[in-house]
């Protein structure tokens, strides 16, 4: 593969709309069969421009430290609460948790969106409600992946209201060292060859990933099918998972546009990464953080992970490891939704 990828042609765009389409019919055909997400009760309490604020509320009656889930972008965010037994929503509650997420929403078509509203305003505006209805000072924050990075982000800005963040393969340094494939990925869809500014279809990232990481997308699903196969628990959740690749929709352009530019200039690492009109870092990061290393997953090499947490060096981190499963079809997702994972480390998540 060239270390000099030709960027994407603006006239290919439009084509990543209709498979975006087509996915999108495929997903409820599988709903259809049966292989829809069982999700947990909630109530929207919010609807902000560009996302809106689930409230889960708590097993103990609406008390709890409450915990804010930073859902990733472009797919939808059941992939935390995909089905009762591999429930991350669920052994949150069970932990004591009074349990908020913010769920993104599709974008306008001429939204001017960017990382400051997915890693500040909006998560900002998140927590100003949850402190207004549970009275607690602060909230504990947890991410997967750039919902991670959007709240490790959140947490630099504003440490006084973060009480914990809880990172599960989340990556913080994006440098060409420790950035892994994606970092190609992002060489690869330089913004500016798109020629609009209109939304970038939820299909174009998932094709930009595939190219990054093939073995991860496309071969680790078809090997984790017959292993799946021989366990009904297994089939269930893998289905389900293949389900959610297929519930993809549109970045805002300004999002995707950030997003590339983060992991190019590896700002956030380097103390330059401008949110706003404000500069922050992951130096600035404090509280405690606990992380999820990945070792079965390519797509957040755990590199970028330590050494984002070196970089951070007044915090206080905690560092579990996922090592992979069958039946998660995604080992990138596997920290979520996979049984071992539900059975080992969600239990050592909330341990005291």
């Amino acid at each position: 593969m060239s270390d000099h990828p030709q960027p994407l042609a603006a006239s290919e765009a439009p084509i990543f709309a209709l498979l975006d389409e087509a996915r999108r019919q495929r997903g409820l055909m599988m709903d259809r069969l049966g292989y829809g997400p069982v999700q947990s009760p909630f109530s929207v309490v919010a609807t902000f421009g560009g996302a809106r604020l689930r409230d889960y509320g708590s097993n103990k009656g609406g008390a709890g430290q409450p915990l804010l889930i930073i859902s990733a972008p472009f797919k939808r965010p059941y992939i935390w609460d995909l089905l009762p037994e591999v429930s991350a929503v669920r052994r949150s509650l069970e932990a004591g948790r009074r349990v908020f997420l913010l769920e993104w929403t599709d974008p306008a078509p001429d939204t001017a969106l960017g990382l400051q509203a997915y890693a500040e305003g909006l998560p900002g505006a998140a927590t100003a409600l949850i402190l207004g209805r549970t009275g607690s000072p602060r909230v504990e924050f947890a991410g997967h992946s750039l919902g991670g990075t959007f709240a490790a982000i959140y947490a630099t800005l504003h440490p006084d209201l973060v009480e914990a963040l809880w990172l599960l393969d989340a990556p913080l340094a994006f440098g060409e060292r420790v950035g892994g494939p994606l970092a190609l990925a992002a060489r690869r869809a330089p913004p500016e060859a798109l020629g609009s500014d209109r939304p970038v279809p939820g299909s174009l990232v998932a094709w930009l990933s595939a190219l990054a990481v093939p073995d991860e997308f496309l071969l680790t699903p078809l090997a984790d099918l017959p292993a799946s196969l021989i366990d009904p628990g297994g089939f269930a959740i893998h289905a389900r998972v293949m389900r959610w690749t297929l519930d993809e929709f549109p970045l805002p352009f300004r999002l995707f546009a950030d997003v590339v530019d983060l992991y190019r200039e590896d700002s956030f690492m380097r103390g330059t990464l401008m949110v706003g009109e404000r500069t922050t870092g992951i130096s600035r990061l404090r509280g405690p953080v606990t992380a999820v290393l990945n070792t079965a997953s390519r797509v957040v090499p755990p590199d970028s992970i330590l050494a984002g947490l070196r970089a951070a060096q007044d915090v206080s981190a905690r560092l579990l490891t996922y090592e992979g499963d069958r039946g998660t079809a995604l080992e990138h997702v596997g920290p979520l939704v996979s049984p071992k994972a539900h059975r080992t480390l969600w239990p050592e998540l909330f341990a005291p």
